[in-house]
């Protein structure tokens, strides 16, 4: 009798899908006003001390910080307005931090990819757009607004592999656990006094045009202090209050003032800008490829309904 040779079926692998085009991320995290909340989100990242201690001994952020803050805008970017790029990205990053390891201030033994270190990285963002949206938006999110905010937020942390039983489900797991965090685990560690810093070791960034560039770098000795105070000042004034508090980061009611009307006139003027100028490269083709591809199916499904 002739042996059959059964194939074996493997499972195929599905891969987590990034927020949906008409979300609240597709709306802020590729408009310029996101730039401003990331230097807050980065510094309550590093003062988890095994982030920290990650950041620390193994980022290039000290001797290539552009390239650094451009790659990383590159992968945010990735993981909202990506599509089938976005799951690639997240497996990407992945195995980049599978090398990330050592030992931290306290003297533990630290692993990037330690599932609470890693959803750590990742929770810092809701409570930043958040915030921000306070200041930098023409309201405030409703509580309605917040909930989608939060699932979108954790549909990324799913694009970036973090399983759902690291990460709270819902709001009310989350704000238990964003305090229990700030309580227990956060502290002002040295990169988070350096990320606060008026630090003017900066160099100028880098320009496509050599004339640009010769003009900037003659500049950048005078541009620089300012650029650095510029820095620590969205630092500070757009992370959340609780854990700027826990961080020991000094904030006067005077900095408050100015963050205020600085948030009323980019609300005001912002949106009055067209696209072309509001959002990134990337996002901005995301949308407007988004755009035309339901202008097309549009007229379609007009028909079917008419027929």
């Amino acid at each position: 009798m002739k042996s059959v040779k059964v194939r074996e079926r493997h499972p195929v692998r599905t891969d987590p899908v990034p927020p949906p085009a008409d979300g609240i991320l597709w709306d802020v995290v590729g408009e310029l006003r996101f730039l401003l909340m990331l230097p807050g989100a980065l510094t309550m990242q590093v003062a988890h001390p095994a982030v920290g201690a990650g950041v620390d001994q193994h980022s290039v952020f000290r001797t290539d910080p552009w390239g650094r803050g451009e790659r990383s805008v590159r992968s945010v970017l990735l993981w909202v307005y990506g599509g089938e790029e976005a799951a690639a990205e997240g497996r990407r990053l992945r195995e980049l931090h599978k090398r990330v390891q050592g030992v931290d201030a306290r003297g533990r033994r630290y692993h990037a990819l330690t599932p609470a270190y890693y959803a750590w990285v990742h929770a810092t963002g809701f409570p930043s757009f958040r915030h921000c949206q306070r200041y930098l938006g023409r309201r405030p999110y409703t509580e309605a607004e917040e909930r989608r905010l939060y699932a979108e937020w954790l549909q990324v942390g799913r694009v970036l592999g973090i399983r759902d039983r690291d990460m709270p489900q819902t709001l009310e797991e989350f704000w238990p656990y964003w305090r229990r965090m700030l309580a227990e685990e956060i502290e002002p560690t040295g990169i988070v006094r350096e990320l606060a810093a008026v630090n003017t070791d900066i160099p100028p960034p880098p320009v496509p045009s050599r004339v640009l560039r010769g003009v900037l770098r003659a500049a950048w000795p005078l541009l620089v202090h300012g650029f650095a105070r510029l820095r620590r000042f969205v630092t500070i004034g757009l992370m959340p209050p609780d854990a700027r508090q826990v961080l020991g980061l000094p904030w006067t009611p005077r900095q408050e003032r100015r963050l205020r009307r600085l948030g009323r006139t980019l609300a005001h003027v912002m949106p009055l800008l067209p696209e072309r100028l509001r959002y990134l490269p990337y996002a901005r083709r995301a949308r407007a490829a988004h755009r035309a591809r339901t202008a097309h199916r549009a007229p379609a499904v007009h028909r079917v309904a008419g027929s």
